[in-house]
């Protein structure tokens, strides 16, 4: 099984870059990483000549796992249904696609969207309009998870080819979800920390974005995901880690210490420019 790890946008993470006073390019990011997550997609959709410039600044084997729009996850309502949206993405990401460096399209679906019939269908209906592209599928409320509907969510997920996440945050809270690491497609399984910071999770004002993934996680929390992601069963053919715990700059460094744990030793990754290997 091929571990890979990554974050959340490639923008925030000044230890990657000597702690400069500046945004993190794409380039620089790809130094140390092999994947990277694009929100971006959520709130709007980016230009194709913006995908298409994302792809010269990466090494060949470098891949996005990108969030699919808001209307596409019920976030939003779209006049005539989303359709339309999911006709819209797929244009955008047939870049990624065409180069293989689409890993997936990431549905993270909002806490109200539970276990009903409806949402069951709809899960469906993702597929169908997504037709054979990779999706994975973040469930935020706990009723997937209730006692007899996890197994059968899991056989769904298989049926339907759809990458069930496996979200580990503040499961004490109310609402929260367990960590539910399982393999529903055989070549990917896709863990996401959002860290557990349970009071900044509760948190209210327009500050409780920052707060919410404000955590680091200890070398023995990671030592235990370094366990768990080794022993599951079946193995996919990968387990990518994605960080989303950014508020403290926290993500880089707990990604850099579950590498060196995991002993992972990432290839491909994009090429230094001469004139940054002279500023070492």
């Amino acid at each position: 099984m091929k571990v890979t790890v990554g974050l959340t946008t490639w923008s925030e993470h000044p230890s990657l870059i000597n702690n400069a006073r500046k945004k993190t390019t794409l380039k620089e990011y790809g130094q140390h990483f092999p994947v990277v997550e694009v929100d971006t997609f959520f709130y709007a959709l980016p230009q194709l000549m913006t995908v298409q410039k994302w792809l010269t600044d990466v090494a060949p084997g470098f891949q996005f796992i990108v969030k699919a729009h808001q209307v596409m996850t019920g976030h939003q309502e779209a006049v005539g249904g989303p359709q339309a949206v999911f006709t819209q993405f797929k244009q955008v990401v047939a870049p990624l696609v065409s180069t293989g460096q689409l890993k997936t399209v990431l549905f993270q679906f909002p806490p109200y969207f539970d276990a009903r019939t409806e949402h069951i269908e709809y899960l469906r209906t993702v597929r169908e309009l997504m037709g054979n592209l990779p999706v994975a599928v973040e469930l935020r409320n706990r009723s997937w998870y209730q006692s007899g509907v996890g197994d059968a969510l899991v056989n769904y997920c298989r049926d339907l080819k759809l990458t069930l996440v496996a979200a580990d945050e503040p499961h004490q809270t109310q609402g929260g979800i367990p960590f539910f690491l399982t393999t529903t497609t055989p070549h990917l399984t896709l863990i996401r920390l959002h860290g557990r910071n349970q009071a900044g999770w509760q948190a209210g004002g327009k500050d409780w974005r920052g707060k919410r993934t404000l955590y680091r996680y200890s070398a023995s929390e990671l030592t235990d995901l370094a366990q768990a992601i080794q022993e599951q069963q079946p193995q996919p053919k990968e387990t990518c880690v994605i960080f989303n715990n950014n508020s403290g700059g926290d993500a880089a460094d707990n990604a850099v210490a579950l590498s060196r744990q995991m002993d992972l030793h990432f290839t491909g990754l994009t090429k230094q420019d001469p004139t940054q290997l002279e500023l070492f």
